[in-house]
Protein backbone atom coordinates (compact mmCIF):
# COMPACT_ATOMS: atom_id res chain seq x y z
CA UNK A 1 0.00 0.00 0.00
CA UNK A 2 1.17 2.93 -0.52
CA UNK A 3 -1.54 6.56 -0.85
CA UNK A 4 -0.63 9.32 -2.57
CA UNK A 5 -2.47 12.66 -0.60
CA UNK A 6 -5.11 14.22 -3.17
CA UNK A 7 -5.42 17.64 -2.21
CA UNK A 8 -5.45 20.06 -4.50
CA UNK A 9 -7.11 17.25 -7.37
CA UNK A 10 -10.41 16.68 -8.48
CA UNK A 11 -12.52 14.08 -7.45
CA UNK A 12 -13.35 11.56 -9.46
CA UNK A 13 -16.70 11.95 -12.04
CA UNK A 14 -18.85 8.67 -10.84
CA UNK A 15 -22.28 8.03 -10.36
CA UNK A 16 -23.60 6.35 -7.20
CA UNK A 17 -26.44 4.14 -7.23
CA UNK A 18 -28.49 4.29 -3.59
CA UNK A 19 -31.50 3.42 -2.37
CA UNK A 20 -33.66 5.34 -0.32
CA UNK A 21 -37.05 5.25 0.78
CA UNK A 22 -37.53 1.39 -0.91
CA UNK A 23 -36.24 2.90 -4.11
CA UNK A 24 -33.18 3.77 -6.36
CA UNK A 25 -31.62 7.14 -6.32
CA UNK A 26 -27.97 8.30 -8.47
CA UNK A 27 -25.90 10.86 -7.39
CA UNK A 28 -22.94 11.71 -9.38
CA UNK A 29 -19.93 13.66 -8.31
CA UNK A 30 -21.28 17.05 -9.74
CA UNK A 31 -24.43 16.91 -7.51
CA UNK A 32 -22.76 15.96 -4.27
CA UNK A 33 -19.51 18.26 -4.88
CA UNK A 34 -20.11 20.93 -7.45
CA UNK A 35 -20.68 24.48 -5.50
CA UNK A 36 -20.50 22.86 -1.94
CA UNK A 37 -18.09 22.80 0.81
CA UNK A 38 -18.55 18.65 1.72
CA UNK A 39 -17.09 16.37 4.32
CA UNK A 40 -16.44 12.88 2.69
CA UNK A 41 -15.47 10.00 5.21
CA UNK A 42 -14.89 6.82 4.08
CA UNK A 43 -15.06 3.40 5.96
CA UNK A 44 -14.02 -0.41 5.16
CA UNK A 45 -18.05 -1.83 5.86
CA UNK A 46 -21.22 -0.71 7.11
CA UNK A 47 -22.13 -2.57 10.62
CA UNK A 48 -18.53 -3.42 11.63
CA UNK A 49 -17.39 -2.31 14.75
CA UNK A 50 -15.17 1.20 14.59
CA UNK A 51 -17.79 1.98 11.94
CA UNK A 52 -20.67 1.57 13.96
CA UNK A 53 -19.66 2.65 17.13
CA UNK A 54 -17.45 5.87 16.40
CA UNK A 55 -16.89 6.72 13.13
CA UNK A 56 -20.62 7.10 11.55
CA UNK A 57 -21.79 8.32 14.95
CA UNK A 58 -19.46 11.22 15.94
CA UNK A 59 -19.85 12.53 12.55
CA UNK A 60 -23.56 12.06 12.58
CA UNK A 61 -23.75 13.58 16.66
CA UNK A 62 -21.82 16.87 15.04
CA UNK A 63 -22.94 17.52 11.99
CA UNK A 64 -24.81 20.71 13.56
CA UNK A 65 -21.73 22.17 14.25
CA UNK A 66 -20.24 21.39 10.92
CA UNK A 67 -22.86 23.13 9.11
CA UNK A 68 -23.06 26.32 11.42
CA UNK A 69 -19.26 26.37 9.92
CA UNK A 70 -20.25 26.17 6.49
CA UNK A 71 -20.78 22.54 5.74
CA UNK A 72 -22.85 22.11 3.19
CA UNK A 73 -22.59 18.31 3.91
CA UNK A 74 -21.60 15.37 5.01
CA UNK A 75 -21.14 12.51 3.05
CA UNK A 76 -20.12 8.50 4.80
CA UNK A 77 -18.69 6.12 1.83
CA UNK A 78 -17.94 2.31 2.00
CA UNK A 79 -17.43 -0.18 -0.54
CA UNK A 80 -21.25 -1.35 0.21
CA UNK A 81 -23.98 -2.11 -1.77
CA UNK A 82 -26.93 0.30 -1.76
CA UNK A 83 -29.54 -1.85 0.00
CA UNK A 84 -26.68 -2.39 2.60
CA UNK A 85 -25.52 1.11 3.11
CA UNK A 86 -29.51 2.24 3.38
CA UNK A 87 -30.22 -0.50 6.30
CA UNK A 88 -27.12 0.53 8.20
CA UNK A 89 -28.26 4.26 8.11
CA UNK A 90 -31.47 3.45 9.23
CA UNK A 91 -30.18 1.46 11.80
CA UNK A 92 -27.92 4.00 12.91
CA UNK A 93 -30.12 6.72 13.06
CA UNK A 94 -28.00 8.75 10.99
CA UNK A 95 -30.26 11.58 9.88
CA UNK A 96 -27.22 14.14 9.22
CA UNK A 97 -25.37 11.95 6.64
CA UNK A 98 -26.19 11.17 3.07
CA UNK A 99 -24.43 7.48 2.81
CA UNK A 100 -22.81 6.89 -0.41
CA UNK A 101 -22.20 2.80 -1.34
CA UNK A 102 -19.24 2.62 -3.49
CA UNK A 103 -20.47 -0.98 -4.97
CA UNK A 104 -18.72 -1.06 -7.46
CA UNK A 105 -15.23 0.60 -5.50
CA UNK A 106 -14.93 2.58 -8.97
CA UNK A 107 -14.98 6.09 -6.78
CA UNK A 108 -12.22 4.30 -4.04
CA UNK A 109 -10.09 3.34 -7.06
CA UNK A 110 -10.16 6.14 -9.20
CA UNK A 111 -9.28 8.35 -5.79
CA UNK A 112 -6.49 5.67 -5.02
CA UNK A 113 -8.00 4.03 -2.00
CA UNK A 114 -8.97 0.90 -3.01
CA UNK A 115 -7.64 -1.79 -0.86
CA UNK A 116 -7.35 -5.72 -0.97
CA UNK A 117 -9.23 -7.07 2.08
CA UNK A 118 -9.26 -10.61 1.32
CA UNK A 119 -7.95 -11.71 4.69
CA UNK A 120 -10.90 -10.93 6.14
CA UNK A 121 -13.52 -11.94 3.33
CA UNK A 122 -14.41 -8.60 2.55
CA UNK A 123 -12.78 -8.25 -0.80
CA UNK A 124 -12.02 -4.30 -1.95
CA UNK A 125 -13.01 -1.87 0.16
CA UNK A 126 -12.03 1.69 0.84
CA UNK A 127 -9.26 2.91 3.67
CA UNK A 128 -10.11 4.74 5.76
CA UNK A 129 -10.07 8.54 5.22
CA UNK A 130 -11.90 12.15 5.79
CA UNK A 131 -11.86 14.84 3.59
CA UNK A 132 -12.70 18.57 3.05
CA UNK A 133 -13.46 18.95 -0.31
CA UNK A 134 -14.53 21.93 -1.77
CA UNK A 135 -16.30 22.97 -4.79
CA UNK A 136 -14.83 19.33 -6.26
CA UNK A 137 -11.51 19.61 -5.31
CA UNK A 138 -9.93 18.34 -1.87
CA UNK A 139 -9.19 20.83 0.57
CA UNK A 140 -7.61 18.63 2.72
CA UNK A 141 -6.99 14.79 3.49
CA UNK A 142 -6.82 13.14 7.19
CA UNK A 143 -5.50 9.40 5.53
CA UNK A 144 -5.27 6.87 8.49
CA UNK A 145 -1.80 5.65 8.60
CA UNK A 146 -0.44 2.35 5.96
CA UNK A 147 -0.28 -0.10 9.22
CA UNK A 148 -1.89 -3.64 9.12
CA UNK A 149 -5.49 -4.26 10.38
CA UNK A 150 -7.99 -0.86 10.17
CA UNK A 151 -6.61 2.39 11.83
CA UNK A 152 -8.43 4.38 13.55
CA UNK A 153 -6.16 7.95 14.05
CA UNK A 154 -7.04 10.59 12.24
CA UNK A 155 -9.76 10.44 10.17
CA UNK A 156 -12.56 11.04 13.11
CA UNK A 157 -14.91 14.08 13.85
CA UNK A 158 -13.40 15.71 16.34
CA UNK A 159 -10.24 15.64 14.57
CA UNK A 160 -12.37 17.17 11.67
CA UNK A 161 -13.60 19.91 13.72
CA UNK A 162 -10.30 20.64 14.99
CA UNK A 163 -9.35 21.94 11.54
CA UNK A 164 -12.76 23.37 10.20
CA UNK A 165 -13.28 25.05 13.10
CA UNK A 166 -10.32 24.84 15.82
CA UNK A 167 -12.12 27.59 18.19
CA UNK A 168 -15.42 25.47 18.42
CA UNK A 169 -16.71 24.37 21.82
CA UNK A 170 -17.44 21.09 21.88
CA UNK A 171 -21.29 19.87 22.92
CA UNK A 172 -20.98 17.96 26.47
CA UNK A 173 -21.50 13.93 26.42
CA UNK A 174 -25.05 13.44 27.81
CA UNK A 175 -25.76 10.07 29.51
CA UNK A 176 -29.49 9.66 30.70
CA UNK A 177 -30.47 6.69 32.59
CA UNK A 178 -34.47 6.78 32.23
CA UNK A 179 -37.82 4.37 32.47
CA UNK A 180 -41.37 4.46 30.74
CA UNK A 181 -43.93 6.67 32.58
CA UNK A 182 -41.00 8.71 34.48
CA UNK A 183 -41.82 12.53 34.50
CA UNK A 184 -39.21 13.41 36.20
CA UNK A 185 -37.45 11.87 33.07
CA UNK A 186 -39.40 13.73 30.86
CA UNK A 187 -38.52 16.84 33.09
CA UNK A 188 -34.58 16.74 32.40
CA UNK A 189 -35.03 16.15 28.78
CA UNK A 190 -37.36 18.96 28.52
CA UNK A 191 -34.46 20.96 30.11
CA UNK A 192 -31.52 19.52 28.04
CA UNK A 193 -33.38 20.03 24.62
CA UNK A 194 -34.00 23.58 25.92
CA UNK A 195 -29.90 23.99 26.12
CA UNK A 196 -29.83 22.47 22.18
CA UNK A 197 -28.03 19.39 24.12
CA UNK A 198 -28.32 15.86 22.33
CA UNK A 199 -28.38 12.60 24.70
CA UNK A 200 -28.41 8.64 24.69
CA UNK A 201 -31.10 7.64 26.52
CA UNK A 202 -30.74 4.32 28.08
CA UNK A 203 -34.37 3.18 29.39
CA UNK A 204 -34.59 0.47 32.16
CA UNK A 205 -35.88 -2.51 31.15
CA UNK A 206 -36.15 -6.52 32.14
CA UNK A 207 -32.90 -6.22 31.51
CA UNK A 208 -31.75 -3.35 32.31
CA UNK A 209 -33.06 -3.62 36.59
CA UNK A 210 -33.19 -0.91 39.36
CA UNK A 211 -30.90 -2.94 40.91
CA UNK A 212 -28.37 -2.65 37.85
CA UNK A 213 -28.79 0.81 38.05
CA UNK A 214 -27.72 0.86 41.78
CA UNK A 215 -25.01 -1.08 40.69
CA UNK A 216 -23.54 1.81 38.31
CA UNK A 217 -24.85 5.35 39.71
CA UNK A 218 -25.11 4.39 43.25
CA UNK A 219 -29.35 5.52 43.23
CA UNK A 220 -32.00 3.39 42.34
CA UNK A 221 -34.11 6.40 40.87
CA UNK A 222 -34.44 7.80 37.71
CA UNK A 223 -33.70 9.92 35.69
CA UNK A 224 -29.84 9.50 36.78
CA UNK A 225 -27.72 11.95 34.42
CA UNK A 226 -23.82 12.08 33.35
CA UNK A 227 -22.37 14.81 31.97
CA UNK A 228 -18.82 14.72 30.59
CA UNK A 229 -18.55 11.42 32.62
CA UNK A 230 -19.82 12.72 35.35
CA UNK A 231 -22.72 11.84 37.80
CA UNK A 232 -24.66 14.86 37.85
CA UNK A 233 -27.73 12.97 39.61
CA UNK A 234 -31.49 13.48 39.47
CA UNK A 235 -33.89 16.11 37.61
CA UNK A 236 -33.38 18.35 40.70
CA UNK A 237 -29.84 17.73 40.42
CA UNK A 238 -29.97 18.93 37.16
CA UNK A 239 -31.64 21.81 37.18
CA UNK A 240 -28.99 23.24 40.02
CA UNK A 241 -26.15 22.45 37.52
CA UNK A 242 -27.62 23.92 34.03
CA UNK A 243 -28.24 27.46 36.64
CA UNK A 244 -24.57 27.22 37.85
Amino acid sequence: MSFKNPEGTQVPQVTFKARKDGDWVEFTSDSLFKGKKVILFALPGAFTPTCSSSHLPRYNELAPIFKKNGIDEILCLSVNDGFVMEAWGKDQEADQITLLPDGNGEFSEKLGFLVNKSELGFGPRSWRYSMVINDGVVEKAFIEPEKPGDPFEVSDADTMLNYIAPEEKLPPVVTLFTKVGCPHCDRAKTHLESKGWKYEEIKLNRFLSSRSLKNITGQSTTPQIYIDGSHIGTADDLEKFLKG
